[in-house]
């Protein structure tokens, strides 16, 4: 039985539904700069018009402290309009008079964007009063924002309590990725971690190493882990006070028979700048001068055979400097062999996290993995092993209404 309701239980036509949405792209002079989040919204919105529902999108978009019109969703809904290919009608706010006679007006099929709710503090407060004014407006609610899902806001969490809540389609799709890299993945489960510091993945190391069989550590946070053994760093970023956290995460990795692989060899280099003068030596031979920013040949070899034996891969973080050539190489080159084993259907593939969907699209990778989250935080959260306050409410709400028959 599915833990929560998708749109395949919900017969919408006639009926108004409350959709939210993660609009908050990037923009750069005006205009969208990184369409992925509409683009991924555009299933549901055609899904939910095809059977005649009347869908009002509800979205936030940056940080305002009240009603500040740079932050606006009117242009984004411009765009949205363009990549939907309908017309997405637009209101300058998202309670009171103006989306009451909007969605009045509205026919089935039809669909608007209604202004940012966080114009309102009541938003981020969770406040239920705000949440039954935004709930009023319509019959049904889907959440297609699994991006959000880690805030219990009044849109995300607060309106589900009071309508028939269901999962869009991309929170549907999220959902079931996670789902088969963590709860009930097919083993062996290997998890590709890299990025700058283990401080801010503590949560995220300690769980995976009671889930998975294999952690291959890569980056500044790999470096860590190198020192705490003993290993000489030189200049590289790492993180010395966390010696005794790294170690303990080793320890308790050992008791869950969870093995945890670190770079055998690394690229370095005396600066940190676009191709400079470069070496690639054993780990244990990094001089006091040298930072060592990208995993090495031996290294790449010895995690290509790492994932070859997997059956799920689950990737956060890149295994080096990407950005800056040539230390883009060792996670281009672990990127091509995760997405080709994907493609063989030898592997299930999830990656997720700013960085890591950079470096796979860098690679020229990023469609050919079985899936790629965009969530940021909430992919992290998920993977950190707690609960999600807007996934949390569709299980339940799915359970009540289950109930009652």
């Amino acid at each position: 039985m599915k833990r929560f309701l998708t749109l395949d239980d919900l017969a919408p036509k006639g009926k108004t539904v409350l959709l939210r949405a993660d609009l908050n792209v990037p923009m750069q002079d005006g205009k969208v700069s990184d369409a992925t989040r509409i683009e991924r919204l555009v299933p549901t919105l055609k899904e939910l018009s095809q059977k005649g529902a009347r869908t009002v999108i509800l979205s936030h978009f940056g940080r305002p402290k009240g009603k500040d019109a740079s932050m606006s969703l009117a242009p984004v809904g411009k765009a949205l309009s363009e990549i939907y290919g309908k017309p997405v009608g637009f209101v300058n706010d998202c309670i009171g008079e103006e989306p009451v006679a909007a969605i009045a007006k509205m026919q089935d099929g039809d669909t608007i964007l209604l202004e940012n709710v966080r114009f309102y503090p009541e938003e981020e407060k969770d406040d239920p009063a705000f949440a039954g004014k935004i709930a009023s407006l319509g019959q049904v609610y889907v959440n297609d924002a699994f991006s959000c899902a880690h805030r219990a806001h009044a849109t995300t969490h607060g309106i589900a309590k009071l309508l028939p809540a269901y999962a869009g389609r991309l929170m549907e799709a999220e959902l079931n990725a996670l789902g088969s890299a963590l709860e009930n993945p097919q083993r062996p489960v290997v998890a590709i971690v890299g990025g700058a510091k283990i401080s801010t993945k503590l949560d995220l190391l300690n769980n995976l190493v009671t889930k998975i069989d294999v952690l291959a550590l890569g980056g500044g946070m790999a470096n860590t882990f190198l020192a705490a053994q003993g290993a000489p760093v030189g200049k590289s970023l790492c993180e010395r006070d966390m010696k005794e956290q790294a170690l303990k995460i080793m320890q308790t990795a050992k008791g869950h028979n969870c093995k945890i692989v670190l770079p055998v060899d690394a690229v370095v280099s005396k600066e940190f700048r676009a191709n400079p003068p470069v070496e690639n030596i054993a780990v244990e031979n990094v001089h006091d001068n040298q930072m060592m920013l990208d995993i090495g040949k031996e290294t790449v070899s010895s995690l290509n055979g790492v994932v070859s034996g997997a059956k799920t891969v689950l990737w956060n973080g890149p295994m080096g400097a990407f950005e800056t050539p040539p230390f883009d190489q060792g996670t281009t080159a672990l990127a091509k062999t995760v997405a080709d084993l994907t493609q063989q259907k030898k592997l299930v593939s999830v990656a997720g996290g700013g960085d890591t969907v950079s470096a796979l699209a860098h690679a020229g990778v990023e469609d050919k993995m079985t899936y790629v989250s965009t969530a940021g935080g909430a992919f992290l959260e998920w993977c950190e092993g707690k609960t999600l306050p807007g996934v949390q409410i569709l299980q339940d709400r799915a359970a009540q209404l289950r109930k009652a028959g």
